[in-house]
């Protein structure tokens, strides 16, 4: 079992089940690289966990596509979910219920009349803001004992990180930048 302690010196250790092994500036890159990927298993379960908290709240589903929506412009449904990572027959009933609460509206798709095309409307946005507000409070919440240093390190390395997964991955940014990635055409996915 892998764990990570981070010590008040900001030297990082990691255990990998034969010990813990300090994650400094002189570690070699395998070391690095154990100690990044505890981070990022830890990371993922503390999101995992928080999804399940607010998975409770009727908000959660608009969050994602209302995202998309207004930080990537108009889209067909298929194309949404796409962006979104998410089913097509999961996205329909979600955008069904956005529509029917007037955050999202359908116009007909001017390069295909037997498409729609999904917009944001004014409420939809409001409502968008408001969750970025609420996540942006809960973040400052965690981030208010950290130095200015400290914040801009993270945000700095944290974008660094994703464009370099990204890249990897065969995916690139959402048009925002920061609320996911697109799929390359042409890729498969699973």
């Amino acid at each position: 079992m892998r764990g990570i302690t981070t010590m008040s010196n900001g030297t990082v250790h990691a255990c990998d089940g034969a010990g813990v092994s300090e994650i400094t500036a002189t570690s070699s890159l395998d070391e690095a690289a154990a100690g990044l990927g505890t981070e990022m298993v830890r990371f993922t379960r503390l999101i995992a966990a928080w999804k399940q908290r607010v998975k409770h709240d009727a908000g959660a589903a608009d969050r994602v596509l209302l995202a998309r929506l207004v930080c990537g412009g108009d889209q067909r449904a298929t194309d949404l979910a796409a962006d979104a990572f998410l089913d097509l027959s999961t996205v329909s009933r979600q955008v069904r219920s956005l529509v029917e609460r007037g955050l999202v509206a359908r116009r007909p798709d001017p390069e295909d009349r037997r498409g729609s095309l999904l917009t944001a409307t004014e409420a939809g946005r409001a409502r968008f803001e408001d969750y970025r507000r609420q996540r942006d409070a809960e973040l400052a919440g965690i981030l208010e004992a950290w130095s200015p240093q400290d914040r801009a390190d993270l945000i700095r390395l944290m974008s660094r990180l994703n464009k370099d997964f990204a890249e990897r991955q065969h995916v690139r940014p959402g048009p925002d930048g920061d609320q996911g990635a697109t799929v390359e055409q042409g890729e498969i996915r699973r």
